[in-house]
């Protein structure tokens, strides 16, 4: 530790559970954190190296420490959270949402109304959500308005004003929709009835207003009102459709909030279902920017706080991928099998999606950022020390035989760079040696851009297993660029990646967009070397057709070719458009040659 009034600083902080806020030098808060043990988890910035640059930049930005010490890890938690978006320090990842979610309002009235919401009035009114999104509000509204006869209008429905007469009832009344509490048409215990079955499937449990239904219908057929009968069995139709919709595995799974996470290397998306009597009432994601590379525990623990809060949640129990220290009191659950499971793998599902979706968008609006997370995933995936911007890969390992080439293709910011590719014809191999034209060919190509002082790749791709990679080093070794640049090979069988000294490949994800970009990038390579490889064949196999005309030598083919353009062009010229090519003596030769 090198500033000796942090050393101060640390050595008075107590050994319990707290959080603890770095500042500047100016004053500035930097970060705020939580710890099971103040003194142990502040000391550990400043007594080892910080694996990661961020953290480092951080630690030397210190100027001060404050504290606050809690009574418990869990009261460490909420503290934290509400810390950060109250200070909101530039290192710490900011759970920020600035949408207005909407609640279901059931008012505080003789004759409660039942409406969509965006704000909370503290008057007696209850609230229920908030959900992700309007459209699940109206749907579940549309719903309720074709089970139960509410009122719309607001009027103030004291007994005294009804007893009155003051109201007349409208339209909806006429329309079936309400049944005129207005007018003292609907009793106060009769509304409230349907008050208390609308509370049920507001949150999830449907088995009140079923069997209240079922009875009703069951009472009109034996009335042998079956019109009504019928009425009420297409309520019956609708709960038990939405029911169908909503119900997820198993009916038993009650008060339950199901969490996962999805992450790469700069964001990471925390999806959360909860559950109620087997339906899922509530789904969001939330999407973290990270900081200061923060684990997926770190930030799943950050995530479960926020949400609970944002969303006033009640439930007791709660399903992780991974256990995490949440707040006392709540049942964690690590689901393996079963319905449990299914629910966790559907909540790991949902995250994906939206990670896909938005991915799929910044592609779109903000490539400078979706550039920067590939670059980020590649040096992650491959183990290097720096980017991969520049990417460069050779080939020749499938072209053997006559007319010996190797390709190089480059790739920049994730992307083909065209114009910086390379055709090699193998000059210093005989024969089919894929081995030595490799070395050959990575030796031409950066003995030319080190004597140009052309800038050189981050990472060389080479296809092919150890082999091929063992040559391509020969040639760096020879130009001492060992170390210097990264270079990995690529094994065609199960797209193996190999490591200069390391025996044992990596097996990258099938769906991993790093293993795409390198199979893109061999692909190419591929393309390229054979096209060049097909030209050059094709040339050879013309120039010896004309070549075996007897007096026919290699430079009059070439003042052929460049005149004719095609020896089918040639094979049909006269005589006379061959003689000024060539002279007459020659055309004669070629003319006859063609037409005997």
């Amino acid at each position: 530790m090198s500033n000796p009034s942090i050393n101060v600083q640390i050595s008075v902080l107590p050994n319990n559970p707290g959080v603890y806020q770095f500042y500047d030098k100016e004053g500035k808060i930097l970060y705020v954190g939580k710890a099971k043990d103040l003194k142990k988890r502040v000391s550990s910035y400043f007594n080892k190296k910080q694996e990661y640059g961020k953290t480092r930049v951080l630690v030397k930005k210190i100027h001060s420490i404050k504290h606050i010490v809690v009574a418990t890890e869990s009261d460490a938690l909420l503290l934290e959270n509400n810390l950060i978006k109250k200070l909101l320090p530039r290192y710490n990842v900011l759970l920020k949402d600035d949408k207005s979610y909407p609640w279901i309002c059931i008012k505080n009235e003789r004759f409660p109304r039942v409406f969509p919401t965006r704000k909370l009035i503290k008057d007696g009114s209850e609230y229920y959500g908030p959900y992700t999104s309007m459209k699940t509000v109206r749907t579940l509204l549309d719903m309720i308005k074709g089970l139960y006869p509410l009122r719309t209008c607001n009027y103030d429905l004291s007994a005294d004003k009804v007893d009155a007469g003051k109201y007349k009832v409208c339209l909806e009344y006429h329309l079936g929709n309400c049944l005129g509490p207005c007018e003292g048409l609907q009793t106060e215990e009769e509304y409230h009835g349907q008050i208390e079955d609308i509370r049920h499937i507001i949150k999830g449990n449907f088995k009140s207003s079923l069997q209240s239904f079922k009875q009703q219908m069951k009472d009109f057929a034996e009335k042998m009102e079956f019109e009504k009968a019928q009425r009420v069995k297409d309520k019956i139709d609708i709960l038990e459709n939405y029911q169908a919709k909503s119900t997820v595995v198993n009916p038993k799974i009650n008060n339950v909030d199901v969490f996962s996470i999805i992450s790469d290397e700069t964001y990471a998306y925390v999806n959360f279902l909860q559950l109620s009597h087997g339906s899922i009432i509530r789904s969001h994601t939330l999407e973290i920017k990270k900081k200061l590379d923060e684990t997926d525990e770190e930030l799943l623990q950050l995530a479960i706080t926020e949400i609970r809060q944002r969303f006033k949640s009640t439930s007791k129990e709660i399903y992780l991928p991974f256990p995490v220290s949440v707040e006392e009191n709540l049942k964690v659950t690590l689901p393996k099998l079963g319905d449990k499971r299914r629910i966790l793998e559907l909540s790991e599902r949902n995250a994906r999606f939206f990670r896909q979706d938005k991915l799929k968008q910044i592609k779109i609006t903000d490539p400078d950022r979706h550039t920067k997370r590939i670059m980020a995933q590649m040096k992650s995936d491959l183990r290097l020390t720096v980017e991969p911007v520049h990417i460069e890969c050779f080939d020749n390992s499938n072209i053997q035989g006559s007319n010996p080439v190797a390709a190089c293709v480059v790739f920049k910011d994730g992307k083909p760079s065209k114009k910086d590719y390379r055709h090699f014809n193998i000059k210093t191999v005989e024969g089919p040696d894929d081995f030595a034209s490799m070395e050959e060919v990575v030796y031409r190509r950066y003995k030319r851009l080190l004597n140009e002082e052309e800038p050189l790749p981050q990472l060389i791709v080479i296809d092919g297993g150890k082999g091929q990679l063992s040559s391509a080093l020969k040639s760096l070794d020879a130009l001492d660029l060992r170390g210097k640049i990264a270079i990995i090979g690529i094994a065609k069988r199960l797209e193996e990646i190999y490591f200069p000294e390391d025996p044992v490949p990596l097996y990258l994800d099938k769906r991993s967009e790093t293993l795409k970009i390198i199979q893109q990038l061999r692909n190419e390579a591929h393309r390229f070397g054979i096209t060049h490889h097909r030209n050059k064949r094709s040339k050879g196999a013309i120039g010896s057709e004309l070549e075996n005309i007897e007096g026919i030598g290699k430079k009059t083919t070439e003042q052929l070719l460049k005149s004719f353009k095609s020896v089918k062009r040639i094979k049909e010229a006269s005589i006379e458009s061959l003689a000024e090519s060539v002279g007459e003596a020659k055309a004669q030769k070629i003319y006859k040659s063609f037409h005997q």
